[in-house]
């Protein structure tokens, strides 16, 4: 039995689809655990990509159960065309539960979301998808949001969206927005309760059951370390928290049942949206990493900023999640850069430090510090073992395990599956 936890120890978009799709092979039960559809993950296998956005990477292996956990927030449209398109591409044969705890995302949340970024000056904008994530978080905080067992009870759903529809209306026709109409929502919305019932299940009761029965379980998080409302840069966050440490109780387990936690990490770094981004730089290096890494938004199409990586935001992602294991993503994408820089430490005025500070204040204010490292020119894309490796490439990695105190579990060199060592085997 293991409880493995996939995370992601940057700003999300790290390869953490393709990791667990990858450790998906020997798990029987694969969990999404936070987020809602403002994320995405894509999987490339038998020259076929994928992109998910609420679905766990479970699902293209018909044996496995595949949970969407209570601490996400759903849109039922969303997930029912992520469905439709799974199935026209000839998967049918998959296993699905929905905890009857998660959130519905609804049409007022997605109004909120572009409202309240509206209204934020130019600087103070945090790059939301506008996809209603935080609306919907904002609603389960305030103990007014519909949960999927209200949603697949039409009785219970249609009195609860009649309630916030009337309230959110009051605020909408302050901000001289059209009134939403309740019968029209419901109406749409009854045919997704309709197909989306058979799914909805007790999931924290199966996963329990299942870790009883000692079977392997791989918990999927959405977004990155950095990106957690409590210990990301804030206000430059998502609205939950993408570590380990939310697990149990996104999920509904005990965190005893953690064995293992696989921070996944790009060869460099990538951030998508506002907010303080440490190792950023933009010239031919960076504008090369992009397009070979092809780095746009799997939800959004956004260019991603391209920074070096930086090994204070690693260490805080272990400190706060428990790394047991990295996977470095996308080492390829590095092949023919001269020289490589690893930001070790920041300086904040005349301080030289190790953490990144709460005050996002003092966060703008740090500047990084790096070692350079020769880079290799060797084309690293068909290897499969470590001692294959160009002897600076497998210098770039040790360099990485020694500066963060994680040993290196994983590490890839392409987006198929094929092209995935690995170094640990993290099922007991």
């Amino acid at each position: 039995m293991s409880g493995i936890v996939v995370v992601g120890t940057q700003w999300g978009d790290e390869g953490k689809g393709k990791i667990t799709d990858f450790l998906a092979e020997k798990a029987n039960v694969v969990v999404r655990f936070q987020g809602g559809n403002n994320a995405g993950h894509t999987i490339m296998f038998e020259g076929k990509k994928f992109s998910l956005h609420l679905i766990p990477s479970g699902i293209f292996r018909k044996e496995t159960l595949n949970i969407l956990g209570n601490g996400m927030v759903i849109n039922p449209k969303a997930l029912l065309e992520e469905l439709e398109m799974i199935e026209k591409s000839g998967i049918i044969d998959y296993n699905l539960a929905v905890s009857d705890r998660a959130h519905v995302v609804l049409p007022y949340h997605l109004i909120l979301d572009e409202l309240f970024e509206d209204l934020k000056e130019n600087d103070k904008k945090v790059g939301t998808t506008k996809k209603g994530i935080g609306p919907a978080y904002t609603d389960k905080s305030a103990r007014i949001g519909i949960r999927i067992c209200d949603f697949a009870d039409l009785e219970v759903f249609y009195e609860k969206l009649k309630g916030n529809i009337n309230y959110y209306n009051k605020i909408f026709k302050i901000f001289n927005r059209p009134e939403l109409s309740l019968e029209e929502i419901y109406e749409e919305y009854k045919l997704y309760s309709i197909k989306i019932k058979p799914f909805v299940k007790d999931t924290g009761i199966i996963l329990n059951n299942k870790f009883e029965e000692n079977h392997n379980i791989l918990f999927e998080g959405a977004q990155g370390s950095l990106l957690c409302l409590d210990h990301g840069t804030y206000p430059y966050v998502t609205s939950s928290s993408p570590t380990a440490a939310s697990v149990p109780l996104n999920t509904g387990i005990s965190p005893m049942l953690i064995s293992e936690v696989m921070g996944v990490t790009k060869a460099y770094s990538t951030r998508v949206g506002s907010g303080y981004f440490a190792t950023e730089f933009e010239d031919e290096t960076a504008k090369k990493i992009r397009n070979i890494g092809n780095e746009y938004g799997t939800t959004t199409g956004r260019p991603r900023r391209i920074g070096w990586l930086d090994t204070v935001a690693l260490r805080h992602s272990k400190r706060i999640s428990g790394i047991t294991g990295l996977s470095i993503m996308l080492l390829d994408v590095l092949s023919g850069i001269e020289t490589l820089k690893i930001c070790v430490a920041y300086r904040l005025h005349e301080d030289i430090i190790d953490y990144i500070p709460a005050s996002i204040k003092d966060v703008e204010q740090c500047e990084p510090i790096y070692i350079e490292l020769p880079g290799w020119d060797e084309d690293i894309t068909k290897i499969s073992n470590f001692s294959d490796l160009p002897d600076n490439a497998k210098d770039y990695l040790n360099k990485i395990s020694e500066l963060t105190g994680i040993e290196i579990a994983i590490f890839s060199v392409g987006p198929d599956r094929t092209q995935t060592i690995v170094l640990k085997d993290l099922y007991k």
